[in-house]
């Protein structure tokens, strides 16, 4: 029988270190591989294998081909877009996601029907159209009426009584893409949804605009508009910039400017649609949620690719990924696809009501939609500015880590329209950034299609949502709490 060991003060201490080292060691061991500590950094090797598997081979170009070519474009209220719901919810059982469910929506059906529009004076040719959104139709024989041309809103009142019976001419450029300003989309996109009714205001008999967009090769792009709480309404279309600054030429000269405008538009009321919702279940938090998405309706032009099935896919893929590699999170991480963005956002609406119990669980939420070009980091913002101020620390040590992506630029404005739905909320919200110079030759325009989508930029587009959304969802903190 051994002689009982005699402990020290010394000895005692020395033991109660020891067994707190072990413990620490046995605690580290038992963490899921690659869960690092408080510092953001020692996500790094996390963030490199993501990135190194999305780019050795992920299906999210594969995804966006079954989009949008088997499916096409998805207008609100279409057959199609009930296809890609059923397209949507089959692909994200397959890959083996959690809760995968179609969450029903109530949408509006707007039809566009044949239309054209016809140069009639000076000389007859046919202009290249695309109806706005929501339009009204034309009678059955067009109208006929000469053209205006205005290149604002103090243009438009101070031809006062002369608009009357005519067809207004919204003539405003788009300025060229700048890196630092952007696209000037917002100072645009106001004619394509308001013109016809400050057309209508001063009696014109219809509303024509120049195409949002700052290059052509004589596409029209459309896009959804308002009457807003007019008392008229009239027919409204877009017209490729090559026609619109014909039409404007032709009138500087003095020309008379006569068009015909042919529209069968119609409303067939509300039908039915759904948000698609899948997760990645989390394994500590399961109840805090991150959101991942985009919107998977389109215009009825094109395919739809770039806005927004490129968006959906990245949202799809990443978590595909994720599961793979066998990347569980703290937190769950739940695709969104949402439904009806383009022309009403009931999706985002009914998302937010359906889950408005859970929404105080809601960590953060990620909405891709624009466009499936290369990464160049992500927008913000919380209506919480203490909130708001630690969140963007913590988003520049996660950009950090995808330095194999390139440049990652944290940004505090803006997030997305449907994401936007749960600001009010108290949510964090965010939007994936891209190399925009581009988007807007293609959007909404029938040159929207899968060609335009490279699959390399896809694929690290798609790496940058696993990385920010894997992240935020698995740091032991809630992102803005630190």
């Amino acid at each position: 029988m051994h002689e009982r060991t005699r402990f020290t003060p010394l000895a005692a201490a020395v033991s109660a270190t020891l067994f707190l080292l072990l413990t620490a060691v046995a605690s580290l061991d038992a963490r899921q591989p690659d869960e690092p500590a408080n510092d953001l950094s020692s996500y790094r090797s996390a963030a490199e294998r993501i990135i190194r598997a999305a780019r050795a081979g992920n299906d999210s170009h594969t995804k966006l081909e079954e989009l949008c070519l088997d499916v096409g474009h998805r207008l609100s209220g279409s057959k199609a877009l009930d296809e890609a719901v059923e397209w949507a919810v089959r692909a994200l059982r397959a890959d083996g996601q959690d809760n995968v469910r179609a969450e029903h929506v109530m949408v509006p059906r707007w039809v566009r029907g044949r239309e054209s529009a016809e140069l009639i004076e000076p000389r007859r040719a046919p202009l290249a159209m695309l109806g706005l959104g929501g339009s009204v139709a034309t009678p059955a024989d067009g109208i006929t009426a000469e053209v205006v041309v205005v290149g604002d809103e103090r243009q438009l009142d101070a031809l006062g009584d002369a608009v009357r019976d005519k067809i207004v001419l919204f003539n405003n450029p788009m300025p060229p893409y700048d890196t630092i300003r952007g696209s000037s989309y917002g100072e645009t996109v106001r004619f394509r949804h308001g013109g016809a009714r400050l057309a209508a205001d001063k009696g014109a008999v219809a509303c024509l605009i120049r195409s949002v967009t700052a290059r052509s090769l004589r596409s029209a792009h459309t896009g959804a508009m308002s009457y807003g709480n007019g008392n008229r309404r009239i027919p409204a279309a877009a017209l490729s910039i090559e026609d619109a600054e014909m039409i404007a030429r032709l009138a500087a000269r003095g020309k008379r400017v006569v068009v015909n405008l042919r529209m069968e538009a119609r409303d067939e009321g509300m039908v039915s649609s759904a948000n698609v919702v899948a997760e990645l279940r989390g394994r500590e938090k399961p109840d805090e949620i991150v959101v991942i998405g985009g919107h998977l309706d389109s215009w009825d032009v094109g395919h739809g690719a770039h806005d927004d099935g490129a968006g959906c896919v990245m949202s799809m893929e990443a978590v595909n990924i994720l599961r793979k590699l066998r990347l569980i999170p703290r937190r769950t991480i739940r695709v969104v696809l949402f439904t009806n963005e383009e022309n009403g956002l009931n999706g985002a609406k009914q998302y937010v009501e359906d889950h408005a119990h859970e929404m105080g669980r809601h960590v953060a939420a990620i909405e891709a939609d624009s466009g499936g070009f290369r990464p160049t980091g992500f927008s913000f913002e919380c209506e919480d500015r203490t909130k708001a101020a630690a969140g963007e620390r913590q988003l520049r040590a996660i950009a950090q880590l995808m330095s194999e992506l390139g440049p990652m630029r944290i940004r505090s404005g803006g997030s997305g329209a449907d994401v936007g739905r749960m600001r009010s909320k108290g949510v964090f919200l965010m939007g994936l950034e891209v190399d925009g110079s581009t988007y807007f030759d293609y959007h909404h325009s029938h040159g929207d299609t899968l060609d335009k989508v490279d699959p390399r930029e896809l694929t690290d587009a798609t790496a940058a949502m696993a990385v920010m959304a894997y992240v935020i969802a698995d740091m032991p903190e809630r992102l803005g709490e630190r």
